[in-house]
């Protein structure tokens, strides 16, 4: 039996948990009967991902697909979840384990950031020159999962008309939130929308909810609003079922989700996959693109995972 196990970041947040175990049952009709799908956390909640491997094997599990359901890739995606998998190895030797990707970098996630700003009363034809979003992220020690989210910042440009669209974090590194609102005050902003760039509500989150209140009066001469995280976006679902299908599949595909010849050109594109999920930590991943008779390019695949 095959079996999918979502591996949440887990929070201390109770309504946070709940919202993902929620999310997650309601994709189970995406797959088979057959298919056992199963949640677990990282942290601060059970069951923890070594546990989730134990019920999907006790419920006779002797395939299971793992998959993180984290934004951007850092430690708990790359050294965290593959530990666990190592031990359940020994644990389970007759057990085959496929690790997918998680949510990284993806077309549909700019869909989300598009839905949350206009939920915030943003007409995205036609923005003042004045307006600023700043996408926040979590923020942590893994440099790569930094630059990741001011790729996003840079894509996000590339696919709105806003002038300024900033990059900060609520934490562990820089720049933190105050001083993204500086750098869109000191570029001309006028109004500043806050974008989180978060998957579920969470105490960081509703800390961010309490703090417009001091941004207000701290910066009298700007305006705020807060968007939306991303949550029940039928879009995340489109995101995971993706991550998903290319784990089944045995083609966990790399960093190319926002080409755009994939994405206009698809009748002309062949992918050539070579994946060795062994989890040894050594990912010598190639990844081909044949885009028509004049875009070829190579990526050398980087290591995935995280963060929520």
């Amino acid at each position: 039996m095959k079996a999918i196990l979502f591996v949440g970041h887990g929070s201390r947040d109770l309504e946070g948990n709940n919202q993902v175990r929620e999310f997650i049952e309601a994709m189970k009709s995406t797959w088979e009967e057959s298919i056992l799908v199963e949640t677990c956390f990282l942290e601060f909640e059970r069951p923890n991902v070594n546990h989730g491997i134990d019920i999907c094997v006790e419920k006779g599990a002797d395939h299971i697909v793992v998959i993180p359901i984290m934004l951007l890739q850092a430690g708990h995606s790359k050294i965290h979840i593959p530990a666990a998998i190592d031990e359940a190895k020994k644990k389970y030797p007759f057990v085959r384990y496929t690790y997918g990707r998680p949510i990284g970098i993806h077309e549909e996630t700019f869909e989300i950031l598009k839905t949350r700003l206009t939920e915030v009363g943003e007409n995205l034809e036609h923005l003042g020159e004045d307006t600023a979003v700043l996408l926040l992220g979590r923020g942590g020690s893994d440099p790569d999962a930094n630059s990741d989210l001011y790729k996003i910042a840079r894509l996000l440009w590339e696919k709105t008309n806003y002038k300024i669209v900033e990059p900060a974090f609520m934490g562990v590194t820089n720049p933190l939130v105050n001083e993204g609102i500086e750098r869109c005050l000191k570029l001309g902003a006028k109004k500043v929308i806050i974008l989180p760039y978060f998957l579920f509500t969470g105490i960081l989150i509703k800390r961010l909810e309490e703090m417009m209140v001091t941004f207000q009066h701290q910066y009298p001469a700007l305006e705020f609003k807060l968007a939306g995280y991303f949550g029940y976006h039928p879009k995340l679902q489109t995101i995971l079922i993706d991550r998903v299908e290319e784990a089944l599949g045995e083609e966990v595909k790399m960093n190319c989700d926002t080409c755009q010849y994939r994405l206009n050109v698809m009748e002309h594109i062949h992918h050539h996959h070579h994946h060795d999920h062994d989890h040894d930590h050594d990912h010598h991943d190639h990844h081909h693109h044949d885009h028509g008779d004049h875009h070829h390019h190579e990526h050398e695949v980087q290591k995935v995972g995280e963060a929520e």
